[in-house]
């Protein structure tokens, strides 16, 4: 398996962690204010990142520069944005419109792509794309149809900020030691978090939520947000943008509304209409049109570093 496949399958697996997970983190939030408990989250996972790279990799550190400090606030802020303005749509809007719009961001990444890479979006790319965002309205909705709310502004904002933040780790990624890269991204985002509680839900939320933690759900929730779908998922994605295409990571990401259903058919009762499970399979088929189909831009890169690797000789 070459390094671009590797990467797309590491990437599913992040999608899978986040879909299978999300029934523990819905629950632990219906107990901590969000604000609160993506600061423990974020925090804690900036502390388990520093503390691997202390121990196994440290000559990484050595690397540190004013760019990947300033590159990774730039990151941070986007994947804050996304969270925050995310948590405030919620306040306004419906969970089904959530998902829905948030899950957008698989189409504005190939422009955000072509725009500050360069990148000849294929058209597999665009129907890869397209079959994942009809994909998400029919199980977002299932049969049901879409009814604004004041609120959808904000979440198409953290689409735009999740989409901005996929295609700048694609900018930033090769440049970049991905453990430290991902480390001070996670840093900014507990920083951001903790500002946002102590204004928006005052101090004593904090304070609360850490005599909250020993409650086992949440701690549960906690331990599971901190190590697989934050620690590890973002310093996976952060490597394997090295290998594959921003377009590429929107569309597997695509793949955690999938995950999440299926988890919500195993474990919570729930159950897969038509719709839904019409929603899945187009999903899955975009993911698939995406893996199978050459990347052409890839392609044309390589060729001209060829090109010119034969001309110099």
């Amino acid at each position: 398996m070459n390094r671009s496949r590797m990467a797309d399958f590491s990437l599913l697996l992040v999608a899978m962690m986040w879909g299978c997970t999300f029934l523990i983190v819905q629950s632990a939030i219906r107990v901590l204010p969000p604000l609160a408990f993506n600061s423990i989250r974020f925090t804690g996972a900036t502390l388990l990142l520093t503390l691997i790279t202390f121990i196994f990799y440290r000559s990484e550190w050595k690397k540190l520069s004013w760019g990947m400090v300033r590159h990774s606030l730039l990151l941070g802020l986007f994947l804050f944005m996304g969270y925050g303005f995310q948590t405030v749509g919620l306040l306004y809007t419906t969970t089904s419109n959530t998902g829905f719009i948030t899950g957008l961001s698989v189409v504005l990444v190939p422009f955000l792509s072509l725009a500050l890479l360069k990148h000849s979006i294929s058209r597999y790319t665009w129907v890869s794309a397209g079959l994942a965002a009809i994909g998400l309205y029919l199980l977002t909705f299932t049969g049901a149809a879409m009814s604004l709310n004041k609120g959808d502004g904000f979440i198409l904002l953290c689409a735009v900020a999740f989409a901005l933040q996929i295609a700048y780790t694609g900018v930033y990624a090769p440049r970049y030691p991905a453990l430290p890269l991902a480390t001070l991204q996670l840093a900014v985002v507990g920083m951001f978090s903790i500002i946002g509680s102590l204004i928006f839900d005052g101090p004593g939320t904090l304070i609360h939520a850490g005599l909250l933690i020993g409650k086992p759900d949440v701690l549960l929730a906690l331990l599971i947000s901190i190590g697989p779908t934050s620690a590890f998922a973002f310093w996976i994605q952060t490597a394997c943008q090295k290998y594959t295409t921003p377009s590429r990571v929107a569309i597997i990401y695509a793949m955690e509304p999938v995950f999440a259903a299926l988890t919500g058919l195993a474990f919570g009762g729930e159950t897969l209409g038509v719709s839904a499970l019409l929603g899945c399979l187009c999903i899955l088929a975009g993911m698939l049109l995406a893996e199978l189909t050459p990347d052409l831009s890839r392609f044309k890169s390589n060729y001209f570093m060829n090109y010119r690797l034969f001309r110099k000789k």
